[in-house]
This record gives C-alpha cells, structure tokens and sequence, in this order.
C-alpha cells in the first residue's frame, strides 16, 4: 500500500501501460491434431516461425494429411498472411498413402480456382516445374512429412522428409498462389483453412 500511495501516478500509468502491451499476444504453443503434434516454433531459412494454426484435409471422413502454417508474426485473415515479410513454412504430415499425381491434381486445381486468371500465365512455367517435383516423388506415403517453404531471395522451396524435391522454384507470386490452395476463396478445404487461420472448428 506504501508504494500505491507514494508512487508517481504518471509513473503508475507507463507501468500499467507497459503491462498491458506485455498481455496482448500470448506465447505461442504446439498443437496437436489427428494424432500430430506440431511445435510451437520451426527454424526455416535462419529465422525462427510461430505456429499460426493447424488443420487437417479430409474427404467422406478420412483425414488425408495434417497440415501447420508458420510465419514470423501471426495472422487471422488471408490478406495479413500474404502480406507477412520473411520466410513462411506450410508443413503437410500424410495421413494417408496416395499416388503423387493424386496430389498434383489437387495442387493444379487449386491453381485454377484461386489464382486469377490474369496471373496464371505468368506462372505456368513454375507451376509446371512444381508440378514435375512432386510427381518425381512417385507416390506420398503415410508417415511423409512435407514442406512448402518460401525463403526470402530463393522462392518456392518443397521438401520430401528433409530432402530437397528440386531446384528453388522463384518468386513471392508463386509462393502466394501456393498459399491461396489452402488459404483461398476456393480452398482445398473450409475447416483447413480455418485451422490455418488459426480459427476455432465449424
């Protein structure tokens, strides 16, 4: 009580001030999701990511794979996660065995329905090149963990279990439209999309 009544009350002010500022984000932490534990912070291209959000894709009940969105700052709308400078990191952990040309139907078809019309043939050259690395894999296996990461001065970089899938594929436009097959206004799945955003469940 000695120090409430003594204090300076404008020095009162900056110290509630500053505690409230400490307050307005809390930490980030893992979560888990169809049985995959994502954690709370990811080392992409020498910078640290937050976990935004996490969600799984799934067809007439079966989740095919669990999928995690890291940035280096977070973001609940899809213009503010588009717009966050740095590296960004979409993590898919298969849930399921498919071919790898089931898996570029879906990436073409999200190019399709969300990437306007105008851009696309500025990116088709790359897409298809996308498109060649995953096929390469030859099939995506239950247990696979995959990474479309974008890096800063590099591009579009996918990774198969830690293993490079091909050469950097450039440009932040890319990368962008990559993000809008999960993210966009026709995403591969609304209650993914949501988890990504860091939303409750429908």
């Amino acid at each position: 009580m000695i120090l409430e009544t003594t204090m300076n009350p404008r020095r009162r002010l900056l110290l509630a001030a500053a505690g409230s500022l400490l307050i307005v984000r809390p930490a980030a932490a893992q979560m888990t999701i169809a049985g995959q534990t994502f954690p709370a912070t990811m080392r992409v291209g020498g910078a640290d990511l937050l976990l935004n959000g996490v969600g799984t894709r799934s067809v007439a009940w079966i989740d095919g794979y669990a999928a995690a969105l890291y940035l280096s700052r977070r973001a609940s709308t899809v213009p503010q996660v588009l717009a966050t400078p740095g590296a960004k990191r979409i993590q898919l952990r298969m849930l399921q065995t498919a071919p790898a040309k089931e898996f570029v139907k879906a990436i073409d078809k999200g190019f399709r329905r969300n990437t306007p019309q105008a851009e696309q043939p500025a990116l088709a050259q790359r897409q298809a090149a996308f498109d060649a690395q995953v096929m390469a894999a030859g099939q995506v296996k239950k247990g696979d963990v995959v990474n479309l990461d974008y890096l800063p001065g590099r591009g579009l970089v996918f990774s198969m279990n830690g293993k490079p899938g091909g050469a950097d594929l450039p440009g932040e436009d890319l990368y962008a439209a990559v993000l809008r097959i999960f993210l966009g206004v026709r995403p591969v799945d609304e209650r993914l999309k949501a988890g990504l955003l860091g939303q409750p469940p429908r």
